[in-house]
């Protein structure tokens, strides 16, 4: 288990010792005029009731650890490592937490006026600058900005937040326009199958999963599972866990001076070259070169 996951499991643990009521536990990392980005742990949990809350500003909130249900309109998602949850200003939504408990996320917030300049600037139509969707799953167009809010979480980056908060704004919105529209809500066994999977390979996602034993730990037959797991998630298993393998990896190389090919091992590659390979198809970058462009100085 990573730093970042870590973090979560320790205010979980504070929790149970004070018997305290699950919250949102915000940390502010940056702001600027017409922008800010939190580091925000929650230790909700089953037992703790959802509640409506709204947006008030445009939000992009990057999902680093743990699971949670996030309702917003019509549609009703699983939050999972590595996806991005979206929000339009006035927009009300629920986040709920009935089949685990903690998680942590990257929040971005932008001015509404903040936000539509940027969106003009980046050439983004004016009918296609309101998220269309609310929720973005960890796909390899987001893989970078996912990876560099969890650098910025964990290690000190190169790059300054405001710099990684305008390609999260630009990314978002564009993510936004091709992301699946599904409303309605999951059953909620597919929503507990899935959320234990997540979980499972989140703690270890260097161990070696195989669809058969994710199928046989939530008693699905494989063909059921793969159909259930990338209709939750939004991706499927094999996807979802080379991308937390990956950012793993590249958490590893922001944070140490490990050798590449320990590295790699660590995050669960048994071949330097395919791991060189999904790396640089994943981040754009070899992992050297990614080191150097967002590592400790």
């Amino acid at each position: 288990m990573g730093k970042i996951a870590l973090d979560v499991e320790r205010a979980l643990t504070l929790r149970k010792k004070t018997g305290a009521p699950g919250r949102t536990i915000p940390t502010p990392l940056a702001q600027g005029a017409g922008w800010s980005v939190e580091d925000v742990i929650c230790t909700s949990g089953p037992t703790d009731r959802p509640f409506e809350e709204q947006h008030r500003w445009v939000s992009v909130a990057v999902v680093v650890s743990g699971t949670f249900e996030y309702r917003a309109s019509a549609a009703r998602e699983l939050m999972t490592p590595g996806s991005l949850l979206l929000g339009n200003p006035g927009q009300f939504f629920e986040c709920g937490h009935a089949h685990a408990a903690g998680d942590r996320c990257v929040a971005f917030r932008y001015a509404p006026e903040w936000f539509e300049r940027l969106a003009a600037e980046a050439g983004v139509p004016r009918g296609a600058r309101r998220f269309r969707a609310s929720r973005v799953p960890p796909i390899k167009d987001s893989a970078a900005i996912v990876a560099r809010a969890s650098v910025g979480v964990s290690v000190p980056a190169r790059e300054s937040w405001e710099e990684i908060a305008q390609r999260v704004a630009v990314a978002a919105v564009g993510l936004s326009a091709g992301a699946p529209l599904r409303p309605g809500h999951p059953p909620a066994g597919a929503l507990a199958r899935t959320t234990d999977s997540v979980r499972r390979i989140e703690r270890d996602p260097a161990a070696p999963w195989t669809l058969n034993r994710l199928a046989a730990e939530a008693a699905l037959s494989p063909f059921h599972y793969l159909r259930t797991f990338q209709r939750v998630t939004g991706v499927t298993p094999h996807q979802f866990i080379l991308r937390a393998r990956l950012r793993a990896a590249a958490l590893h190389l922001a944070a140490n001076h490990a050798k590449v090919i320990d590295v790699a091992s660590d995050a669960g590659f048994q071949d330097l070259s395919n791991f060189n390979h999904s790396f640089r198809a994943e981040f754009g970058v070899a992992p050297r070169a990614y080191r150097k462009a967002v590592g400790r100085r």
